[in-house]
């Protein structure tokens, strides 16, 4: 219900906090389940939100153990509907919890529901592909639904990290009935069937990207500079905090997402409060162009088309 409720509202965060999202095979986020996502990681929660939000029907995903050991961080993790599992570096105590991650997973694919694991099993903020972890195998292995069971092969990729105006790149496979991975009466055969089949989709569906950040056009100059002298007092503050606590740590992007998120509106609510006391109905014009100009605009060619 939450994440239903929010999902749009992520989308318009989206289209301020990323410079352009490009889509490639858009119709297949209509699919319905039962539906496993594999995904590459190469920016930690943001990877998450990002394919989720443009999904028409609930994703739950399966994301990493140790940042739900806060139980308010565990409470906000779980209306977004992410799972825990956990990494042999995270505890081997911890491992055992696992159990519940793969019962869930099983339990909402064969209630025909959509789930995502990032097959790599780590997070390094890079779009090269790391060795893939046995995860999502065993999850396909285990599917015992009445409705045949797809793999949909997800690639991610950014034109940077750590940094606000990122561009993006999601890029979605074809379904694959997991039967057609898992064709050997040996578990570990197909285990490792799987991982080479689906690497080889992923492998195409990673396309890296740079783009040009110079705005050449004089009224998306004079925007982007009011953007940045309304914002930066706001954005400076909470850049710092979130640098701060997340240094040494892939967090950086999804976190100070997070923070824009919650904060930024209340920050607008008090804008609009002050420009109305003082100039009245002009102040929806002046917020009109407030809110244009934390856009980072820059003209882009789609290169699917």
């Amino acid at each position: 219900m939450i994440y239903s409720i929010l999902k749009p509202l992520i989308r318009i965060a989206l289209f301020f906090f990323c410079r352009k999202i490009y889509i490639q095979n858009r119709s297949a986020f209509n699919f319905r389940g039962p539906l496993l996502l594999t995904a590459n990681h190469p920016n930690s929660f943001l990877d998450a939100i990002l394919i989720g939000a443009f999904f028409k029907h609930p994703v739950h995903f399966l994301a990493r153990g140790d940042a739900f050991n806060k139980p308010y961080h565990r409470f906000l993790l779980s209306l977004l509907n992410m799972i825990p599992i956990y990494r042999l570096s995270e505890g081997k105590e911890n491992l055992v919890l696992n159990n519940y991650a793969f019962a869930a997973s099983k339990t909402i694919l064969e209630n025909n529901g959509i789930v995502l694991i990032f097959i790599e099993g780590i997070c390094l903020l890079t779009n090269r592909l790391q060795p893939f972890k046995k995860g999502a195998a065993r999850i396909a292995l285990d599917y015992q639904g009445k409705n045949p069971l797809q793999i949909l092969p997800v690639g991610i990729a950014y034109d940077g990290f750590n940094a606000w105006g990122k561009t993006v790149r999601i890029a979605l496979g074809n379904p694959i009935l997991a039967n057609q991975l898992l064709p050997f009466e040996d578990r570990a055969k197909n285990m490792n069937h799987f991982n080479e089949e689906v690497r080889q989709q992923l492998q195409e569906l990673i396309i890296e990207t740079t783009t040009a950040h110079t705005i050449k056009h004089k009224t998306l100059q004079l925007l982007s500079t009011l953007g940045i002298i309304l914002h930066q007092p706001i954005y400076n503050i909470i850049q710092k905090q979130v640098y701060t606590k997340t240094k040494g740590t892939v967090f950086y992007d999804s976190v100070l997402f997070g923070c824009l998120f919650i904060v930024y509106p209340i920050y607008l609510l008090l804008v609009s409060i002050f420009l109305y006391w003082f100039v009245g109905y002009i102040a929806y014009l002046i917020l009109l162009l407030f809110i244009l100009s934390a856009r980072t605009i820059v003209l882009c060619k789609n290169p699917y088309k």
